[in-house]
C-alpha cells in the first residue's frame, strides 16, 4: 500500500523506495540510540561531599594569593638590596665595603678595589680611581667632585715616598740595578715593588713596544701607580740599544696593530698616506696626517725606522 502511495507521489522505483525506507529506519535510530543506552547501562551516581569542594577551593586560592604575595616581597627585598648610588664625600683608601656599595658599586667591583690596595696600591690622587678597570668612565666622572683626599694622608703617602726612596737607593747601592730591556720575569722579581704579575704585565707592555726608551713609560702599565711607581724607579734602567723599531715604509698593518700608541685609524691612515704619496723620509712626513697629533709622533719616533 505504501509502495503504491510513495510511487504515485513520487515517482520511486521500488528500489528507490527500500532504500527510502531503510534510510528512515536508520533515522529513527540514532534518534533513539541515547535513550536506550541510557536506559540499559544506568550512569555511576557520585556523592559528592559539597563543603569539602569549596574548603578546597578556598585553600587553592589562598595557596595563589600566598604565592603572589611571597613574589612581591621577593620583589621588594631585591629592590631594597640594590638602591639608588648614594654619593656623598669619600676617601677612597681603605673605604669599607658598606661605604662603596652605598656609592652603588657591586661586589664584584669593591673585590677588584681590595684585590689592588692588598697588593700595595692606594690612591694618592683622584685619578688613581680612574684607573681601576671595574669602575666605568661615566661612574668615575660622577664620583669626581665627590673624591677627597685628606692632606694628612697626602703627607703620609710624601714621607712614604721619600721612605721608599731612601730606602731603594741603599738597595741599589748594595745590589745591582735591573735592565728593564734584558730582564726575564725571574729577574723583574728580584726588584722590590714588583710581584709576579707585574712582573708579567711589564713583559707584555714590552713586547708591544718593543722595548722600553725610559723607565718613566712603567708609568703607562695597569698596576703601576705614582707611589708604585716611586718605590721601583730607582732600582731600574733601560738600554736603548736593545729597542726593535719599526720599518715604517714596509711594515703591515697586522705587524703595526699591537703597537700601543696607535688606534686603528691611524694605524690605517699611515699605511694608505704612504700607498698613495710614496715612503716616508722621516718623521716630518707624519705631520701630513691630519689625525697624528705631536703628542702621538713625539711617542713613536723614536720607535721608527725610515731606511729601507
Amino acid at each position: 500500500m505504501m509502495n503504491k502511495w510513495l510511487n504515485r507521489l513520487f515517482g520511486f522505483t521500488k528500489k528507490e523506495q527500500n532504500g527510502l525506507i531503510v534510510l528512515v529506519l536508520l533515522i529513527c535510530l540514532a534518534a533513539f540510540l541515547p535513550s536506550i543506552y541510557k536506559a540499559w547501562f544506568p550512569p555511576d551516581v557520585y556523592v559528592v561531599d559539597l563543603p569539602a569542594q569549596e574548603e578546597n577551593q578556598r585553600g587553592k586560592e589562598n595557596m595563589s594569593q600566598n604565592a603572589v604575595s611571597a613574589r612581591r616581597r621577593d620583589a621588594g627585598h631585591s629592590l631594597k638590596s640594590s638602591p639608588a648610588p648614594e654619593l656623598f664625600p669619600f676617601n677612597p683608601n681603605g673605604l669599607p665595603a658598606e661605604q662603596w656599595r652605598r656609592l652603588g658599586l657591586t661586589d664584584r667591583q669593591i673585590r677588584v678595589i681590595y684585590n689592588y690596595e692588598s697588593k700595595g696600591g692606594s690612591f694618592r690622587r683622584k685619578e688613581d680611581l680612574k684607573k681601576m678597570y671595574s669602575i666605568s668612565e661615566e661612574r668615575y666622572r660622577a664620583f669626581e667632585p665627590y673624591i677627597t683626599i685628606p692632606e694628612m694622608t697626602k703627607s703620609v703617602f710624601r714621607q712614604d715616598i721619600h721612605h721608599s726612596a731612601g730606602k731603594s737607593l741603599s738597595v741599589t747601592n748594595a745590589n745591582r740595578v735591573v735592565d728593564l730591556n734584558a730582564a726575564d720575569s725571574a729577574t723583574l722579581l728580584e726588584v722590590r715593588g714588583i710581584g709576579p704579575v707585574l712582573a708579567s704585565r711589564i713583559l707584555q707592555y714590552r713586547s708591544r713596544l718593543g722595548g722600553f726608551r725610559s723607565v718613566d713609560q712603567l708609568r703607562e702599565v695597569y698596576g703601576i701607580d705614582s707611589l708604585r711607581f716611586q718605590e721601583i724607579f730607582t732600582q731600574l734602567s733601560v738600554d736603548t740599544s736593545a729597542i726593535s723599531k719599526i720599518h715604517i715604509n714596509r711594515v703591515g698593518f697586522d705587524e703595526l696593530k699591537k703597537f700601543p700608541y696607535l688606534r686603528y685609524k691611524q694605524m690605517n691612515a699611515i699605511i694608505q698616506y704612504r700607498k698613495q704619496h710614496g715612503r716616508y723620509s722621516s718623521v716630518e712626513d707624519l705631520t701630513k696626517i691630519n689625525i697624528l697629533d705631536r703628542e702621538i709622533l713625539r711617542k713613536i719616533a723614536p720607535y721608527l725606522i725610515f731606511d729601507d
